[in-house]
């Protein structure tokens, strides 16, 4: 036998050998698979998700990308050969989500949304052209930054309602405010600098991560929920530091309950007062007006609570049932990625109480009523504790299985100093279980949960009507100022563009339904929706419009004349804006650039189309009613039907 012969046998010999070790490594890897994909499973099981245990959740999603990754290398070392292929997988193959760290894969980390810390720049304030700043003394670019580490297990700190507090309490919070609006500007635990933490995310003064041009915003969108959640915990953090007490919490005001509606009188005293404050509401006999348009009700008290109550109902529980609705929508990395849509809860009461509490003879109605100026007033920390509390109450509700499962969500990550003065950088999933921080809520009622609001009139007499109004409209009636209000919408087209309609009174819209008479698990899986789409504020201004479905309306009512809302089953949600109070604009070389984009609202309508005893027709009309003449400067596109899953998990 020659040399080269041997040679051959051996290296044939040597492939065999190979190529079993290479099949006893795939059935170890198969059976690793199925173990770590058993486990993945428990990802969607109540009880796993309930514990929030998103470190192993994220720790299991790396180890499937290992064993992705290991899968593929494995498959190229059997099929392409045992040379020239490559040594082993990756990063950018193994990692698939969960810890990213500086100097890891730059693709990655382009993913996900986050600040670029050197970019904070002044906007305009509108319309007298004054500079705001709302920037730290010098770039948080040039500070040490350190990873969030969830605290080690210890006793909950308890949120408490703000009406149910003691004098020792308030005494307590009061001191540790003092002593924060004390501090120098310099320091960044100080209350102006909080304040202007919330300014700088909230109106756009941080570009996004790797740009110069791109703005980002935690506002109207769906890190509207995981940001506040973070900045309330570092000020909390700081405020209990301050006063050597590590078991200090915020109050959270609650506005959903009938005794807590008032303004909180704890803000009225020393340190927690706030003269940016509309004075007719800070009365102990004022009601919190949860659907507020700059107007007072002229309601009673008690019919008040109760438009209030079933306002909740809609906003948390009918309009609200799959995480966009509630949150906003997806925000993504780049110009592309950009969204503007609120979500229920944002639109109202968010907007509205902040709106409000805020000043109005002020341009903007700051403190509380701008965003650039809302975390000035302390009462600003109590009004997002309740919001924050009804996000952990409306995940429970869906039994957690409408929680968000979006790498780039969950991977999103942000700054704040912390008690000692450190720049923490701290990721969306590390925040989703509130107990693993530390804290929890004092549990309370939740009078909202059941009170479904009734139809105003009986919903066969509102069919008809609108039935008439088609009629009218399809055969050129004489009634023609009905047929400028009332406008044909399918769900591929709209009559409003190129240049839209504007809302400077009621306006009437049939829009016609793609899919009737839905399976039952159709209607359990998807949520049917309503799109008022192409939202376009031509000026910074505060504006409200309500929604409304089959309101039985004879003729072009003006805006006066509907006096109908939320305690009323047609009520479908409403859209609000407050004053961003500036312009966002953008560095781009020399040249100061606006970006303005359009936004939509969405609505879930499924129930209500139920209740109305309108889920089998072909159509439903829609009415826009915009509140105290802000649609003058406001034009719609349109309005469709979607459907939406409801679940992600």
């Amino acid at each position: 036998m020659s040399a080269m012969e041997a040679n051959t046998k051996w290296m044939s010999r040597t492939k065999v050998v190979l190529l079993m070790l290479c099949l006893v490594a795939a059935v170890s890897l198969t059976v690793t698979v199925f173990h770590v994909y058993d486990q993945n499973q428990q990802l969607n099981n109540q009880d796993f998700v309930t514990t929030g245990n998103l470190k192993e959740a994220f720790q299991l999603k790396i180890e499937i990308g290992y064993i992705s990754a290991a899968s593929n290398w494995l498959k190229n070392l059997i099929f392409n050969g045992f040379w020239g292929g490559r040594n082993g997988p990756t990063n950018s193959e193994i990692i698939s989500g969960g810890e990213n760290h500086e100097g890891l894969d730059l693709d990655l980390d382009r993913r996900v949304i986050s600040p670029n810390l050197s970019s904070c720049h002044d906007s305009h304030a509108v319309p007298d052209g004054t500079m705001i700043n709302c920037c730290p003394p010098k770039p948080e670019s040039e500070e040490d930054i350190i990873d969030f580490e969830l605290p080690a297990p210890s006793t909950l700190r308890v949120r408490r309602p703000a009406h149910l507090l003691d004098d020792e309490y308030i005494a307590k919070y009061e001191k540790a405010v003092a002593i924060m609006r004390s501090l120098p500007y310099t320091d960044p635990r100080s209350f102006k600098r909080q304040a202007n933490l919330h300014c700088i995310y909230c109106t756009g003064s941080y570009n996004q991560k790797y740009s110069n041009s791109i703005p980002f915003y935690v506002h109207r969108n769906w890190y509207f929920f995981p940001w506040h959640r973070m900045f309330l915990y570092f000020h909390e953090k700081i405020l209990g530091d301050l006063i050597g007490d590590e078991n200090f919490t915020l109050p959270f005001w609650q506005w959903d309950t009938p005794e807590g509606m008032s303004f909180p009188s704890m803000y009225m005293k020393g340190a927690l007062v706030d003269k940016e404050r509309n004075p007719s509401h800070l009365s102990p006999q004022s009601t919190v007006d949860l659907s507020y348009h700059y107007n007072e009700t002229e309601l009673s008290r008690g019919d008040l609570i109760s438009s209030n109550l079933a306002f909740l109902y809609n906003q948390f529980v009918s309009a609200a049932t799959t995480y966009e609705l509630f949150m906003g929508c997806p925000f993504k990395v780049g110009e592309a990625g950009e969204c503007y849509a609120l979500g229920t809860m944002e639109a109202a009461p968010h907007d509205t109480v902040h709106g409000w509490v805020g000043k109005l003879s002020n341009n903007y109605h700051q403190n509380m009523g701008a965003f650039f100026s809302a975390a000035r007033d302390p009462t600003f920390f109590a009004h997002h504790a309740n919001i924050d509390r009804i996000w952990e109450v409306w995940r429970k509700l869906g039994n957690y299985k409408r929680d968000i499962v979006d790498p780039d969500w969950l991977n999103a990550y942000f700054y704040f100093h912390n008690e000692k003065s450190q720049l923490v950088r701290i990721r969306v999933h590390q925040i989703l279980n509130i107990t693993a921080m530390g804290y929890r809520y004092q549990k309370v009622d939740l009078p909202w949960l059941n009170v479904k609001p009734k139809p105003s009139v009986s919903p066969k007499n509102a069919q008809n009507k609108p039935k008439m109004n088609m009629k009218n409209y399809s055969t050129g009636g004489s009634d023609q100022e009905l047929n400028n209000v009332l406008q044909l919408v399918t769900e591929k087209s709209s009559c409003f563009e190129p240049n839209g309609r504007t809302l400077d009174n009621n306006l009437k819209v049939r829009v016609y339904r793609p899919r009737k008479n839905r399976s039952k698990k159709d209607m359990e899986e998807e949520e049917e929706i309503l799109v008022v789409y192409g939202i376009d504020v031509k000026t910074d201004m505060f504006v409200k419009f309500d929604v409304f479905i089959n309101l039985g309306l004879d003729g072009c009512e003006k805006t006066s004349d509907i006096n109908l809302g939320p305690e009323s089953r047609e009520f479908a949600g409403t859209y609000v804006k407050l004053h961003d109070g500036v312009r966002k604009v953008m560095n781009e070389g020399e040249t100061m650039t606006e970006r303005k984009s359009k936004t939509d609202l969405k609505l879930g309508i499924s129930e209500l189309l139920k209740d109305l005893e309108a889920d089998e027709d072909e159509s439903i009309l829609v009415t826009l009613v915009p509140r105290n003449g802000s649609g003058v400067n406001t034009t719609i596109d349109g309005a469709r039907i979607d459907f939406m899953p409801r679940y992600t998990q």
